[in-house]
């Protein structure tokens, strides 16, 4: 029987929580693969263990299983059955990695083997040695305890032995979902996706907030903007996406602010809207892409008069990245070739050629005090509307509806 072995090391160190994090992780598992021909998932003393069907599906499971946050590495196993927990006889065991490894070539070789059935008569380092004796007499091959060709990973249970040949690195993490839900405000550029991926990793659920400035400018940024929310659902089974329409608010600004604060408003703006969405989805906090220093909008000044004006926690993963660093992980997330696509964003419009670096919230309170904010935030959030995506998509995409009070 072919047996796909999962392993996590962050969910071993939560104790009372161990249990609720697993079966989270087992959920986010059956969801990636639901489309393909997975049997049971179950939670063996520590590994999370699924039955592939058919093998010939291993290469689209491999591809599903390395996206799921929580996984630090994961194995095609194959599993025997052992004499019993007072015996120590590994016919079975040498049968089958002898045969598993006889179409195999390689010079040099590893057996690493772990233990969770501690009434197993054989320590771990005798397993290895009564192992790796009959694979060097059936292959030839040398040991090699650091630089190995082929790891042979065998894994105890009570009454069988899983071993496995390939070892498939996970993203590490926490499943997603067992750290809340945050709105991550998704502009288009580089940075926020990447953010928002980060959070994904720590364990949180993350819908998404586009600021469009349609009619003012075209619809690129909002196709983007779906097209970034498209890769990074593959990182979690579901997510919304809420288009809100900024272009007004911006011209109310234009109309009765000067140039120089302009952006800074914008921000504050924003993070309003936000905040007031994200508690109508129910979110706890938002998350942005600001790198401290990256533009004139994200000094350290700015940031602090910025976020006064949120009124849930902000979070910003990326702050002491540097853009090299972003755009490492934004390749490897395989958002990156979307992000640089061009576009119009609501950040292109009514944007003042020398903006504040060193805004002061003193100043931005008096300045907001003579204008209509309520009244604008009101507007954007009336006007905002919500998609919907899945991944893998078993039935179609609602089709965008109003946001829901």
């Amino acid at each position: 029987m072919s047996l796909i072995v999962c392993r996590y090391h962050e969910i071993t160190l939560k104790r009372g929580n161990r249990a609720r994090f697993a079966g989270q992780l087992i959920d986010n598992l059956r969801r990636a693969t639901a489309d393909l021909p997975i049997g049971r998932i179950a939670d063996l003393h520590g590994r999370i263990v699924l039955v592939l069907r058919e093998e010939s599906a291993w290469p689209a499971v491999r591809e599903r299983i390395a996206r799921v946050f929580g996984i630090a590495n994961f194995s095609l196993a194959k599993s025997v059955t052992l004499a019993g927990a007072t015996s120590s006889d590994l016919g079975s065991l040498e049968r089958a990695v002898q045969s598993e490894l006889a179409a195999r070539r390689f010079e040099s070789f590893r057996v690493v083997t772990r233990r969770a059935d501690k009434r197993f008569p054989l320590t771990s380092p005798e397993v290895n040695q009564r192992i790796g004796a009959t694979v060097k007499e059936a292959t030839g091959a040398r040991v090699d305890l650091d630089a190995a060709e082929l790891t042979l990973t065998i894994e105890i249970l009570p009454g069988e032995a899983l071993y496995s040949v390939e070892k498939v690195a996970g993203p590490g993490g926490l499943p997603i979902g067992v750290s809340g839900h945050v709105v991550a405000l998704l502009s288009g550029g580089i940075d926020s996706p990447v953010a928002a991926a980060r959070m994904m990793r720590r364990g949180c659920r993350v819908s998404f907030l586009h600021f469009h400035s349609v009619p003012y400018l075209d619809r690129s940024s909002q196709q983007k903007s779906r097209e970034l929310v498209r890769r990074l659902t593959v990182f979690q089974p579901e997510a919304r996406l809420v288009m809100v329409p900024f272009g007004d608010v911006q011209r109310e600004v234009v109309t009765h602010v000067a140039p120089p604060p302009r952006v800074v408003l914008y921000r504050r703006l924003m993070l309003r809207i936000a905040s007031e969405i994200a508690r109508r989805l129910e979110a706890e906090a938002l998350v942005t892409g600001d790198c401290l220093g990256q533009v004139a909008s994200q000094t350290l000044t700015n940031l602090a008069v910025v976020e006064r004006a949120a009124t849930l926690p902000l979070f910003r993963p990326l702050i002491g990245m540097d853009k090299l660093e972003v755009i490492d992980e934004a390749r490897r997330l395989g958002t990156f070739d979307i992000s640089i696509e061009p576009d119009q964003d609501c950040c292109s419009l009514f944007v003042p050629r020398h903006p504040t670096t060193r805004a002061r919230l003193d100043r931005m309170e008096a300045l907001e005090a003579d204008l209509d904010v309520a009244g604008w935030v009101t507007t954007a959030v009336a006007g905002a509307t919500i998609e919907h995506y899945r991944f893998p998509a078993l039935r179609a995409s609602a089709e965008p509806e109003p946001l829901a009070r």
